[in-house]
C-alpha cells in the first residue's frame, strides 16, 4: 500500500507521465548475453578480475528483473542446466564449481526458490554426486555458501524419488570394511548439521527437512527421533547468545516448513508437544524480531493441524466480481445479491470438537498482532485468518469479537495496526459475516484518523496505511449492497485521507483504496470525478491536496461537511504547525462551498478553542478564525452585502476578545508566545483586510500595542520563530494601518502619525540587533498617508541603520532589512520630481537614497557566521534594482549618467565574484537592468556591446550559479573601460579563492581574453594600469590583497606579461614590485606572504635594475622568522632557476641550486643565515643587515 518506487518529498510535484520512468521491462532481452557469461566461465574464472566482472555484469542484469522475474521463466530450465553441466563436469575446478553455484544462487535470488526448485534435475543417479558434493563442503567457509545453498536446495528436491532410500544402500560394509552410514541418515545427518549454521544454508536446510522427512520411510523410521532432536535442541538453546538465536532460527524453521508441508495425520500425534515446548521457550519475551516472526509461523501451522483441513461453509462468498459490470451499474440501485447461508449448512453434521490447544494458538497469535515489529503483526495476522477460516461460526465469532478488543485507546498504536491486518485478512477470506460489519466499519473510521502524539512527533501512520488496506480489502470482498449503509462514512473518510493525511504513503493509500471501491462497489459519490482530480500522483503534493484538489472535492455536497469537520476536529490541533497552518488556509478556501455552516456552527465553536488551555488547539483556532473570517467577508463583499453579514454580535464580540484574553492570561509570554504572537498578528491582518467595523475601538490599541511589542522583544524569541513573527508583525501593521488609521478625507491623524513615526524612528538605533531589524521593516510596511510629511525622517532613520560602524559591524541583518525598508518606502511614495521632499522620491532626495543603496553594496563584513556582508549586498542590488525601475518607469531624468554608471559597474564586479549565490543575484539584477524595455533604462555604459554579450533570448536560461557558464561572460566586460575596474577586482577574489571549480573557470577565462590582447600593446598597458590601480586601492585590504598575490602569481607564470620582459625597466613590474614589498611588510599572514613568493619569483623574468631587488627581497623571505616562509621561498627560487636559467651567471647556476637543495631551511636561524649571505655573495647580491630594534 505505500506505493511502489521512491516517495517524492512532500513539497515535490509529480506528473502523472512519470509512471513511464519505471522500468517497465517486456522480456528477457539480455538472455543471449546471460548464455555467453555463463558460456565463458571456464575462461574467466581463473583471474580475478575477470571473475569479479563477470559475476557484477550478471548480477546487473539480474537486478533489473527484480519486480518482474516473471520475465525469467522461459529461459530459467536453460541457464540451470548450463550451469549444473559445469557442477557434473569431475574436471572441473572446486573455485569454477563455486562460480556456477554462486551464478545459481543469483538466479534463485531474483525468481524465489520455490520456482526454481522443480527445475532441478531429481533422477536417481544424483543422489549419490550431490550427497557426496555436500560432504566435502566446509560449513564454517565464508566464500562459498551459495554452493552449500544451492546443493541442500537440489537435495531436497532429489529426496523426492519414489523409491525407498534403504536400495541405495547396498551392502553397507565399505571396501576397508568399515561399516558404512545409510543413505537415509547421511541426508539426515546433512540436515542437522546445517539446520545450525548461522548462513542462508540454514533455510534451504529446513526445506529440505519438510520434503524428506514427510516420505513414507522416513516418516516411519526417523520421524519421532528428528522430532525430539529438534525440540531438545530448543530446550537446550537459549535465545540470549548469538550461538543460541541461530539454532533457535533452524529449529523454528524446520518445524515451521514441517508442518506447513506434512500430512496432518502424520503431524498431528506430536503437534500438542510440540506446542508445549514452544510455549517453554516464552519467545514473545525474547528481543529477536524474526524469532517471534517464526514463532508465530509455527504457532499458526499447529493451530491448522489442530483443526481439519475444510473450507467453512458459513464463510461469505461474493460471487460474481466483474468490474465492467460495476462500473455499468447505477449507484443507487446495485441489485442486492446476498447470500444468506443456509441453518442446515451451518449445522452440518461435520461439526466435531474444537481442540483445546486452538484456544492456546488463538490467544498467541492475538498476542502477536500487539507485537512492536511489523512483520510479526503480519505473519500473526495471517494466522488469524487461516485458523479462523477452520472454525465452526460461533467459534470464528468470538475471535472476531476479541479481535475488535484491540482498538480501545488504551492499547498502542501496535494493537492498532496488527487488528486493522487481520481484519482485512478476514474480509479478503469472506470471514467477517455483513452481521459484523457494523461493529467494525466505526473502529476502521477510527483508525483512518489515528494519530498519537509522542514527545515532538507522532505515532499512527502505519496504522491509518493499514485502515486503508482494511477498506481496499472490503472493496473486493462484500456485495455493494451490503456496504450502502457505511457508503458516505466510508467515502468520506478516505477522501478525508487522501487529501488531508500527513503522510505521503497514507494519502496515496487512501487514494489507491478509494479507486478500488469505486470500481469494485461502483457506489462511491462522484467517484469517477474524485478520483480524476485526486489519484496517485495528485495527492503526492501535500500544499496541492489542502489548497486545491481539497477545494474541488467539497464542491460535492456530499463531502463539505465532512472535510470541514475533520479539519476542525483533527487537523486545527494537530501536532505538526505545518498541518495546522495548511489546515486553516484549506478552510478559508472550502468557506465559500458552505459560509452557513462555517458562520454559524464552525466559527461559534472556534472561539472558546481560541483562549482554551491547549496551546496547539490556541493556534490553530486563531488561525482558522481569522482565515474563515476573511472568507466570509470577501463573499460577504462579492455579494454586495454587508461585512458583517454573516456574523452575530457574539461571534463579533468573541473575536474581539481574543486579544484580551490572551494578554490577561499573559499567553504572550515564553515558548507559547512564539505560537501566540504571530498567530494573532495574523488574526489582526485578517479583520483589517476584512474592513471589520471597529474603528475607534479600543481594541484597535491593543493591537498596536501587541504589534509593537513583538517587534520589540524579537530578541526574546528563539532563532527559528524570529523571522515569522517580525513577517507576521509587519503584515498586521501594514493592513491595520490602511484600514484604521486613515480618515475619509484619505489623511492620518497628525497625533497618532507624529507618535507612530517618532517612536518606530527612534528604535532603530536600539543596541538590539533584532529590534532595528524588526522596526526598519515596519518603517517599510507604513502606508502612504502615514508617511506624507515625514518622509525625511524616515529615510534618514533608515540610512543610519546601514551605516557601519565599530559599535554595530556584525549587525548586517539589521542593515539588510532598512536597505530593503528604504525600496518599500520609495515604492509606496512615489516618485514626482519637483515634489516636497517630505513627500516624494525627487530631485532633493534621489541623490542621498542612491548613496546609502550603493554604500550597501561595499559590505563585506565579516564574522563567525560567514560573510555576512552578503546578505547586505544582495537586499542592496534589490534595492537599487527596484528604486531605478520605479524612477525609469515615472521619471527617467531623475538617473545620473554617473548613478547609473556606478549601478551598472558594482553589479558587474558582483557578477563576477566567487560565491555563486551572490553571483547570480548580481548576474540577474544586471540583466534585468540591461533588458528593461518600459522604457529602457537610461545611460547605461556600453549598452551595444552589453546586449552583444548576453542576448537577451539568454536572460532566463544563463546559468549565473554555473562558474563555467557566468565567468566566460563577465570577462568579456574586461574590454569595456567603464566596466573594466570592477570586472577585475569581482574576478581577483575569484582567480585567487579557494573554491576549486570558481578558480578554474575564472582563471581559464581570465587567461583567454589575455592571449586576446597580447597583440594589442595599448590594450595590455590599459589593463596593467587597472590591475595596479585594483592593487594599490586595495593595499592591507586583505580579502581583495591576497586573492589578488594569488592571481598575479598565475599570471606571470602563465606568461601573460611576456611582452614587457624585452624592455627593460618596464615600469609595470617596477610598480607591481613596490606594491608588493609594501603589501608584505611586518605582515605575519602565512597565506598573503607565500602568495607573495610566487609574484616575487614571477618578477625575476622583467629586465633591468629591479632584477637585483628582486633577488634582495627573496634572500630577505629566506631568513624569515617563520620556518614554512624559508623553506617555501627555498623550493620557489630553485624551481626559478631552473624555469628563468639566463637571470643568473651559468657558472653559479649550478652552486646556487645546491644551495638551495642542500640547506635545511627549517633550521635555527643563524645557521640558515650563513648559507643564505653564502648565496648573496654567489650572486653578488648585497646581503640583507639585520636591524637591532630600538629599546624603547
Amino acid at each position: 500500500m505505500d506505493g511502489a518506487g521512491r516517495e517524492p518529498q512532500e513539497g515535490e510535484e509529480r506528473e502523472p507521465a512519470a509512471i513511464s520512468d519505471r522500468n517497465i521491462l517486456d522480456s528477457f532481452t539480455e538472455s543471449r548475453e546471460v548464455a555467453e557469461l555463463i558460456g565463458n566461465l571456464r575462461e574467466v574464472f581463473g583471474e580475478l578480475v575477470t571473475r569479479e566482472m563477470a559475476v557484477e555484469r550478471f548480477i546487473g542484469i539480474m537486478d533489473k528483473y527484480q519486480e518482474q522475474p516473471h520475465l525469467l521463466d522461459r529461459h530459467l530450465e536453460g541457464m540451470m542446466n548450463s550451469l549444473l553441466e559445469i557442477v557434473r563436469d569431475s574436471g572441473c575446478p572446486p573455485p569454477l564449481v563455486h562460480l556456477a553455484f554462486k551464478f545459481l544462487y543469483i538466479i534463485t535470488k531474483v525468481r524465489g526458490y520455490k520456482r526454481f526448485l522443480p527445475l532441478f534435475p531429481h533422477e536417481v543417479r544424483d543422489l549419490q554426486p550431490v550427497l557426496d558434493m555436500l560432504a566435502k563442503q566446509n560449513p564454517k567457509d565464508t566464500e562459498t555458501w551459495e554452493t552449500r545453498y544451492m546443493l541442500l536446495l537440489w537435495l531436497s528436491m532429489i529426496c523426492l524419488i519414489p523409491f525407498d532410500l534403504a536400495r541405495f544402500d547396498g551392502n553397507l560394509v565399505s571396501v576397508e570394511g568399515q561399516a558404512r552410514q545409510p543413505t537415509m541418515d547421511r541426508i539426515l545427518d546433512i540436515a542437522k548439521c546445517y539446520l545450525v549454521v548461522s548462513d542462508k544454508a540454514r533455510d534451504a536446510a529446513a526445506v529440505l527437512v519438510s520434503k524428506f522427512i514427510v516420505r513414507p520411510d522416513v516418516r516411519q523410521s526417523r520421524m519421532a527421533d528428528f522430532l525430539d532432536w529438534v525440540l531438545s535442541m530448543l530446550s537446550k538453546s537459549s535465545s540470549q547468545t548469538m550461538e543460541g538465536t541461530v539454532i533457535v532460527n533452524g529449529m523454528l524453521q524446520a518445524l515451521a516448513q514441517l508442518f506447513k508441508h506434512g500430512k496432518r495425520e502424520d503431524c498431528l500425534p506430536y503437534a500438542a508437544t510440540v506446542l508445549e515446548c514452544l510455549d517453554n521457550c516464552k519467545l514473545s519475551e525474547s528481543n529477536q524480531m524474526v524469532l517471534r516472526k517464526l514463532g508465530m509461523k509455527l504457532v499458526q501451522r499447529l493451530g491448522l493441524t489442530f483443526v481439519k483441513p475444510k473450507v467453512a461453509k458459513w464463510r461469505y462468498q461474493r460471487g460474481c466480481r466483474s468490474l465492467a459490470a460495476n462500473l455499468q451499474a447505477p449507484g443507487a440501485a446495485v441489485q442486492s445479491q446476498k447470500r444468506e447461508v443456509a441453518a442446515a449448512e451451518a449445522d452440518d453434521d461435520e461439526e466435531y470438537d474444537i481442540p483445546g490447544e486452538i484456544e492456546n494458538v488463538v490467544e498467541q497469535l492475538l498476542v502477536g498482532l500487539k507485537d512492536k515489529d511489523t512483520i510479526v503483526r503480519w505473519s500473526a495476522a495471517k494466522g488469524i485468518g487461516r485458523i479462523t477460516g477452520r472454525l465452526p461460526k460461533e467459534l470464528a465469532d468470538d475471535v472476531i469479537g476479541s479481535l475488535l478488543d484491540c482498538f480501545s485507546f488504551q492499547e498502542t498504536d501496535n494493537a492498532w495496526h496488527g487488528g486493522c491486518l487481520a481484519l482485512a485478512e478476514l474480509g479478503r477470506r469472506g470471514l467477517l459475516l455483513p452481521s459484523r460489519i457494523s461493529d467494525v466499519v466505526p473502529v476502521m473510521l477510527k483508525a483512518l484518523t489515528y494519530d498519537e502524539k509522542r514527545g515532538a512527533c507522532s505515532v499512527g501512520s502505519n496504522v491509518r496505511d493499514a485502515a486503508c488496506y482494511v477498506c481496499w480489502a472490503f472493496a473486493r470482498a462484500y456485495e455493494p449492497a451490503e456496504l450502502i449503509p457505511f457508503i458516505n462514512h466510508i467515502s468520506s473518510a478516505l477522501v478525508i485521507a487522501a487529501v488531508f493525511d500527513r503522510d505521503v504513503n497514507c494519502r496515496r493509500a487512501a487514494s489507491a483504496a478509494f479507486q478500488e471501491n469505486v470500481g469494485r462497489q461502483g457506489t462511491f459519490p462522484h467517484g469517477i470525478d474524485i478520483l480524476t482530480a485526486a489519484d496517485y500522483f495528485a495527492v503526492g503534493n501535500r500544499v496541492n491536496c489542502y489548497l486545491t484538489i481539497s477545494v474541488y472535492i467539497a464542491g460535492f455536497p456530499e463531502y463539505t461537511q465532512p472535510m470541514i469537520d475533520h479539519l476542525v476536529n483533527m487537523k486545527i490541533n494537530h501536532w505538526d504547525s505545518v498541518i495546522r497552518e495548511l489546515a486553516t488556509k484549506a478552510l478559508h478556501n472550502i468557506t465559500p462551498q458552505a459560509p452557513e455552516y462555517m458562520a454559524n456552527v464552525v466559527l461559534p465553536g472556534l472561539l472558546p478553542l481560541s483562549v482554551g488551555s491547549d496551546l496547539h488547539t490556541r493556534h490553530g483556532a486563531i488561525l482558522a478564525c481569522a482565515e474563515i473570517t476573511h472568507a466570509l467577508c470577501k463573499l460577504a463583499q462579492e455579494n454586495k452585502r454587508s461585512v458583517t453579514y454573516y456574523f452575530s454580535e457574539k461571534s463579533l464580540e468573541g473575536l474581539k476578545q481574543i486579544h484580551q484574553e490572551l494578554c490577561s492570561r499573559q499567553l504572550y509570554r515564553g515558548l507559547g508566545g512564539e505560537l501566540m504572537r504571530p498567530a494573532v498578528c495574523t488574526l489582526i491582518e485578517k479583520l483589517s483586510l476584512s474592513k471589520m467595523p471597529f474603528r475607534g475601538d479600543p481594541i484597535i490599541g491593543g493591537w498596536q500595542w501587541l504589534i509593537n511589542d513583538s517587534l520589540r522583544h524579537l530578541t526574546l524569541v528563539s532563532s527559528a520563530a524570529r523571522q515569522h513573527i517580525k513577517e507576521s508583525a509587519v503584515s498586521a501593521l501594514a493592513a491595520l494601518c490602511n484600514e484604521f488609521y486613515i480618515n475619509e478625507r484619505g489623511e492620518a491623524d497628525p497625533a497618532l502619525q507624529d507618535e507612530l513615526v517618532t517612536q518606530y524612528v527612534s528604535e532603530l538605533q536600539n543596541s538590539e540587533e533584532m529590534i532595528r531589524c524588526g522596526f526598519s521593516r515596519a518603517l517599510g510596511a507604513l502606508p502612504r498617508f502615514l508617511l506624507k510629511g515625514r518622509l525625511q525622517q524616515v529615510l534618514e532613520g533608515l540610512k543610519k541603520v546601514t551605516v557601519v560602524s565599530p559599535a554595530d559591524v556584525s549587525f548586517a541583518e539589521s542593515r539588510r532589512d532598512a536597505l530593503i525598508a528604504i525600496a518599500k518606502v520609495c515604492r509606496t511614495v512615489g516618485v514626482k520630481g519637483d515634489g516636497s521632499q517630505q513627500e516624494y522620491v525627487c530631485r532633493e532626495n534621489v541623490d542621498q537614497i542612491y548613496a546609502t543603496l550603493l554604500a550597501g553594496v561595499t559590505d563585506y563584513t565579516t564574522d563567525s557566521r560567514g560573510d555576512v556582508g552578503g546578505w547586505v549586498r544582495e537586499a542592496a542590488m534589490t534595492s537599487l534594482m527596484e528604486v531605478t525601475l520605479l524612477l525609469v518607469q515615472n521619471e527617467a531624468e531623475l538617473i545620473h549618467a554617473n548613478t547609473c554608471k556606478q549601478i551598472m559597474c558594482w553589479l558587474a564586479q558582483q557578477s563576477a565574484e566567487k560565491i555563486d549565490k551572490f553571483r547570480a543575484h548580481a548576474g540577474s539584477v544586471f540583466l534585468t537592468l540591461l533588458h528593461f524595455d518600459h522604457p529602457p533604462v537610461p545611460h547605461i555604459p556600453h549598452r551595444q556591446e552589453l546586449e552583444r554579450i548576453f542576448p537577451r533570448w539568454e536572460k532566463e536560461t544563463l546559468n549565473w550559479n554555473a562558474a563555467s557558464e557566468a565567468f566566460p561572460r563577465i570577462t568579456q566586460l574586461l574590454g569595456l573601460p567603464a566596466y573594466q575596474y570592477h570586472v577585475l577586482l569581482g574576478l581577483s577574489v575569484s582567480v585567487g579563492g579557494l573554491t576549486e571549480t570558481t578558480l578554474r573557470y575564472s582563471a581559464q577565462s581570465l587567461f583567454d581574453y589575455m592571449k586576446k590582447i597580447q597583440s594589442d600593446p595599448s590594450a595590455l598597458e590599459g589593463f596593467c594600469q587597472t590591475l595596479l590601480q585594483v592593487f594599490e586601492d586595495n593595499l592591507r585590504n586583505d580579502r581583495v590583497s591576497v586573492p589578488l598575490l594569488t592571481m598575479l602569481d598565475q599570471m606571470l607564470a602563465n606568461g601573460c606579461f611576456d611582452m614587457f620582459t624585452e624592455q627593460e625597466n618596464h615600469p609595470f613590474p617596477v610598480k607591481l614590485f613596490t606594491l608588493c614589498k609594501e603589501e608584505i611588510k611586518r605582515s605575519k599572514d602565512i597565506r598573503k606572504l607565500r602568495s607573495s613568493i610566487g609574484v616575487f619569483c614571477g618578477l625575476i623574468q622583467f629586465q633591468g635594475d629591479m632584477r637585483e631587488k628582486v633577488f634582495f627581497q627573496l634572500f630577505l623571505l629566506l631568513c624569515h622568522p617563520f620556518p614554512i616562509i624559508r623553506k617555501t621561498t627555498a623550493s620557489q627560487v630553485y624551481e626559478m632557476l631552473l624555469t628563468y636559467s639566463d637571470v643568473v651567471d651559468p657558472a653559479m647556476v649550478e652552486q646556487a641550486m645546491a644551495i638551495l637543495s642542500d640547506t635545511d631551511w627549517e633550521a635555527e636561524l643563524p645557521v640558515v643565515r650563513e648559507r643564505r649571505n653564502c648565496l648573496c655573495d654567489l650572486l653578488k647580491v648585497p646581503r640583507p643587515q639585520l636591524v637591532a630594534k630600538s629599546s624603547a
